[in-house]
């Protein structure tokens, strides 16, 4: 048993050096750390119960310092062709590929188009066909993973709704929701499963 201890630990802290992003990974940290520190007491190891008690106590300052951080966050249009657009799309065409397989080019005048930036750095690019009858069909909505913790969702969804509602747009519609993460994502952004022929089609209603 306090083996299994141990070893748990050990995932934690392995896991947490796996992900790119810094909440997530000071928080699976945190819980490694913890971890070790019960590890620790059950052994009565005392360099693993401070060594790991002190490293839990610099995440915990971490995250109370995450959290307490006011960003500054906008939504800058652009226009097809741009080349920082260009060179932002390029640079993250894989991961982009996996959450959004099919490329789809716009072309309609009514189409939505913007990058958020957050403290003036491209987190995030939105790219939607709007219908006429005010549904917005989303081509691309990708947020580089050093900011997926749901900031930047939270801002174009819920901050920044009057925006989308100045542009029309009544329903933000997913044809396809091809990766489970962006699937969980749009579920804690309110968005709602649509009956599909064999598709995970998804739904958000502005008004």
């Amino acid at each position: 048993m306090i083996s299994f201890v141990g070893y748990l630990a050990s995932v934690f802290l392995g896991i947490s050096l796996l992900v790119n992003n810094d909440l997530k990974f000071r928080w699976i940290n945190t819980i490694g750390c913890f971890i070790f520190v019960v590890y620790g007491i059950l052994l009565n190891a005392w360099p693993i119960i401070f060594t790991n008690a002190a490293l839990f106590c610099i995440n915990i300052f971490y995250l109370i310092k995450i959290y307490r951080t006011q960003e500054a966050f906008d939504i800058l249009e652009y226009q097809p062709g741009d080349k920082i657009i260009n060179k932002f799309l390029n640079f993250y065409s894989a991961d982009i590929h996996q959450y959004f397989p099919v490329n789809v080019q716009p072309t309609h005048s009514k189409d939505i188009r913007f990058v958020v930036l957050r403290d003036m750095v491209i987190a995030n690019i939105f790219e939607a066909t709007l219908k006429t009858d005010g549904t917005a069909v989303v081509n691309i909505n990708y947020t580089v993973p050093k900011y997926r913790d749901y900031k930047v969702g939270r801002f174009i969804f819920e901050n920044e709704k009057k925006y989308l509602t100045n542009k029309g747009i009544k329903n933000i519609f997913y044809d396809t929701v091809s990766n489970k993460n962006h699937e969980h994502f749009l579920q804690k952004m309110g968005f709602e499963y649509q009956p599909s022929n064999g598709k995970i089609s998804m739904v958000k209603s502005l008004v």
